[in-house]
């Protein structure tokens, strides 16, 4: 059975999708089944892995909405071990249509079930706001990474969102845990993100992951190309920053780590 993985953040901005995307990919080069739930009407994920969101006949709109099979929605990426089940403009107005359903909470939770043990990983990347969607995807999820920025207004709204997540554990998911906080758009040039690092490190402790995500121009370019960074370029910062993001959350949750020459000549 997969690890659900949301990763969530109101605060828009963040490295949410980009971590969302290049997370995924670095669990699948590392031959892990993995699948990206875009989650966020904006699409970004989708269009970021290569897929136009315009020309999505299925998506996971129509899978909590109309009942359809994800099997009938998820696309097949060019990375290895990467499927995505994509996102749509029409996630807009899921939360309208979902708030008269039954067991509204739980609709994302639902579609994932019926695919979960043909994935290790499921990787959500969630719109950047604690609506009904982002609640469902912290319903289905196991654990949440909160991508925190360097910069001066990182810890903004953190602490609203971890009020959300307590609530969606006390009501909704008594399973939900922090698989961390993950430190983005890191500059080792400007004191300021130096700082934010000692400070959200001293208030969260053990929830900070030890990977820490560099600016890097590469990571900015690749979803312009309609790729991971790991597939637009394996050897700059921001591959090997997701690459060991992956590793640590591998050996996290205890699971066996692919050699790292295996690794290497995957890439």
């Amino acid at each position: 059975m997969s690890k659900i993985i949301a990763l969530a953040n109101q605060k828009g901005g963040v490295g949410k999708t980009t971590s969302s995307i290049n997370l995924a990919a670095s669990l699948a080069v590392l031959e892990y089944r993995t699948l990206l739930v875009d989650a966020d009407p904006q699409a970004n994920s989708t269009s970021g892995i290569g897929f136009d969101p315009r020309t999505i006949k299925a998506s996971i709109y129509e899978c909590i909405i109309n009942d359809i099979h994800p099997k009938d929605a998820i696309q097949k990426t060019h990375t290895p071990n990467l499927d995505l089940l994509p996102a749509h403009i029409d996630l807009v107005g899921a939360e309208i249509e979902m708030i008269n359903l039954n067991e509204r909470e739980f609709k994302m939770k639902a579609v994932l079930n019926k695919i979960r043990d043909d994935y290790d990983f499921i990787i959500i990347d969630c719109s950047p706001s604690l609506g009904l969607i982002t609640i469902n995807a912290l319903s289905a999820a196991d654990s949440v990474i909160i991508p925190v920025q360097c910069e001066y207004f990182a810890l903004e709204g953190l602490g609203k969102l971890l009020n959300t997540i307590k609530i969606v554990q006390s009501r909704l998911n008594t399973d939900l845990e922090i698989e961390g906080i993950l430190l983005t758009m890191y500059d080792v040039r400007l004191r300021l993100s130096n700082q934010v690092v000692e400070e959200v490190k001293t208030h969260f402790q053990d929830l900070v992951f030890d990977t820490i995500i560099q600016r890097n121009t590469r990571l900015s370019e690749a979803p312009s190309y309609g790729v991971s960074v790991i597939m637009h370029d394996a050897s700059c910062k921001g591959a090997i920053n997701y690459l060991n993001l992956a590793r640590e959350i591998i050996r996290k949750n205890g699971l066996t780590l692919v050699e790292e020459t295996s690794t290497q000549a995957k890439v």
